[in-house]
C-alpha cells in the first residue's frame, strides 16, 4: 500500500514528545494569560489591528510577545506529527481506518463550529476559533488512536 503522505513511524514518537508539553504549557497561557518575558520581541506583521491602541500596521515590525505564537506552532507541529505518521505495522485497514477518523472528525469538528457560530458571539466567538484551529488534528488523533486501541483488545480477545 501507498503511503506516500505520511511521515515515517519514528516520527510518532517526536509528535509526541513535541505534543505533550506543549500542550502543558499552553493551558496556563489560555486559562490564565500567562507568559514568557524572554519571548517580549519585535516581529514582522503582514498586518496587525489593535483597534484598543489605536494602531494599526501593513507590512511591518511590532513589538509583541510570541509565547502564544511559539506554542500554537509547537501543538501544531506535533498533532501533525504524531496524526500524519506511519504505524509500526501500516496495512490497508489502518489505511481505512484513517481514512474513516478523518471524515468522521472533519464532520464532528464542523459539527461543533456550527453550534459554536449559534451560541457564542463576540470575544468568545473568536476564542472558540482559536481553539477551532487545533480541534480537527485533536479530534483525528483520539478517534483514531480509540480506533487502534479497540482494534487490538478485540484482536487479543480473540487469541
Amino acid at each position: 500500500m501507498k503511503t506516500r503522505f505520511l511521515f515515517p513511524h519514528a516520527y510518532r514518537k517526536v509528535g509526541w514528545i513535541i505534543l505533550v508539553p506543549f500542550i502543558l504549557i499552553g493551558i496556563p497561557i489560555v486559562f490564565w494569560d500567562f507568559k514568557f518575558d524572554f519571548l517580549d520581541l519585535k516581529a514582522f506583521a503582514f498586518y496587525s489591528d489593535m483597534p484598543f491602541f489605536g494602531t494599526r500596521t501593513y507590512f511591518g515590525w511590532i513589538a509583541t510577545n510570541l509565547t502564544a505564537t511559539v506554542i500554537g506552532i509547537g501543538v501544531i507541529v506535533g498533532a501533525v506529527l504524531v496524526a500524519f505518521s506511519k504505524q509500526k505495522f501500516e496495512d490497508e485497514f489502518v489505511a481505512q481506518t484513517r481514512f474513516e477518523s478523518l471524515v468522521w472528525a472533519t464532520y464532528t469538528q464542523y459539527a461543533l463550529l456550527i453550534f459554536c457560530f449559534i451560541f457564542f458571539y463576540d470575544f468568545g466567538f473568536l476564542t472558540v476559533m482559536v481553539f477551532n484551529m487545533f480541534t480537527l488534528l485533536f479530534i483525528f488523533i483520539l478517534r483514531f488512536q480509540f480506533v487502534q486501541y479497540r482494534n487490538r483488545t478485540s484482536l487479543e480477545h480473540e487469541k
